[in-house]
């Protein structure tokens, strides 16, 4: 069996009134994502607008030692939601597979209310990024359903990890 790949993982929180106090969310995947062996390369909040959103994922895509942005926050329909927009157009390609999953997972917990989640994941510059809602049970869900088997290089048939040689260089 293959050994397992340790990641370089952004967190960030997309919020008007969170900070590092009350960041359930945030918190709840750094916790995720080191339990699991990965490391937190960074964690960072920013506000609900659509440009800090962009920057800061921008300035993450370029970071070679940043293998994997997590977002959370900001993937609904209402005031000021703008994650998929600010992080869309900085994919090259979109994996429709996971906000697709994420709502029939979802759809067991919050029936019909999953369609107001606009969750979204894809590649870009070969870092991974996945967009999740800002309910921490939301984040947790995913990460324990969907994102933790694929950043682990050991799960097969296929993940995430195997697919980008940067990642297979470690």
């Amino acid at each position: 069996m293959e050994n397992f790949k340790k990641l370089n993982i952004a967190i960030l929180t997309v919020s008007d009134s969170r900070n590092e106090t009350n960041d359930t969310s945030g918190t709840a995947l750094v916790g995720k994502v080191t339990d699991f062996g990965h490391f937190v390369a960074d964690k960072k909040i920013v506000p609900d607008n659509i440009y800090h959103i962009r920057a800061l994922v921008s300035q993450w895509i370029i970071d070679e030692k940043i293998d994997v942005i997590i977002s959370t926050g900001g993937t609904g329909v209402t005031g000021r939601d703008g994650t998929p927009e600010a992080v869309t157009p900085l994919l090259d390609k979109v994996l429709d597979g996971f906000g697709e999953t994420f709502r029939w997972l979802s759809f067991a917990d919050i029936k019909t209310s999953t369609i107001q989640s606009r969750a979204v994941a894809g590649v870009a510059n070969g870092t991974y990024i996945f967009c999740l809602p800002g309910s921490t049970s939301a984040c947790r869900m995913a990460w324990d359903a969907i994102i933790q088997a694929q950043l682990d290089s050991r799960t097969r048939p296929c993940n995430l990890v195997q697919l980008m040689p940067r990642l297979l260089e470690k």
